[in-house]
């Protein structure tokens, strides 16, 4: 869902742009910002918006001027600009973090008296994920461990964000908290220029019981 930013909406606007009055000369229409909430997966992959948008045209009647031969203009009523609806579709590029801005050129309110449109920017909010903790472009995932793995070594297997699941070494004597990085598993980055890591952090589980062929195993340390 997306929301318009900046208080009272349109009616505010066109108090700014035009003062309540009328049109002095040409002046460039504000910008407009629109906050799209996304999950983390789609941050992954790159993701699309449609916004449906109540935007400021300029009167085709006055041509933004807000008057016709010295009267005020019946349409937009002096205010050189009308509202109309609008279907836009914005592309979120793969990487998106909180806070990314997407532009999108000449989308935003009219301009005063026939001057260029202002732009409109797309505000983006990633949705936390309760398997993954992001920390700029790296991920971070926190597994179970048996403790005979731990102390003995051995193999899990990691579900990355893209979807795919790795066979992960446990080195012999892993403590409680130890990271094991993999390269390039984490969020794209948003210049394109590669990926961040996939951080698996253990967490060893003990268990209530052991089998005597588990026992027999740590004994033998």
């Amino acid at each position: 869902r997306q929301a318009g930013r900046g208080g009272g909406g349109f009616g505010d606007a066109f108090e700014n742009l035009f003062g309540g009055g009328r049109a002095r000369g040409p002046a460039r229409g504000q910008n407009v910002e629109y906050a799209a909430e996304i999950t983390l997966e789609e941050a992954y992959h790159g993701t699309a918006r449609t916004l449906q948008l109540q935007r400021q045209d300029t009167c085709a009647t006055c041509g933004g001027s807000g008057e016709i031969a010295g009267a005020v203009c019946h349409l937009c009523e002096g205010s050189g600009a009308v509202v109309h609806a609008k279907k836009l579709e914005v592309k979120i590029p793969a990487g998106a973090k909180d806070g990314t801005r997407v532009r999108l050129a000449g989308e935003g309110s009219a301009g005063m008296g026939g001057g260029p449109r202002g732009d409109l920017y797309v505000v983006v909010k990633v949705r936390p994920r309760a398997r993954f903790e992001r920390r700029g472009d790296d991920l971070i995932e926190e597994v179970s461990v048996p403790v005979e793995d731990a102390v003995l070594g051995g193999e899990i297997h990691v579900a990355t964000i893209g979807g795919k699941r790795i066979a992960v070494t446990i080195p012999p004597l892993t403590q409680n908290g130890r990271t094991i990085r993999l390269a390039g598993l984490g969020m794209p980055k948003l210049d394109g220029k590669g990926s961040g890591d996939l951080l698996v952090k253990m967490r060893l589980v003990i268990p209530e019981y052991l089998t005597d062929e588990e026992l027999a195993r740590l004994s033998a340390l």
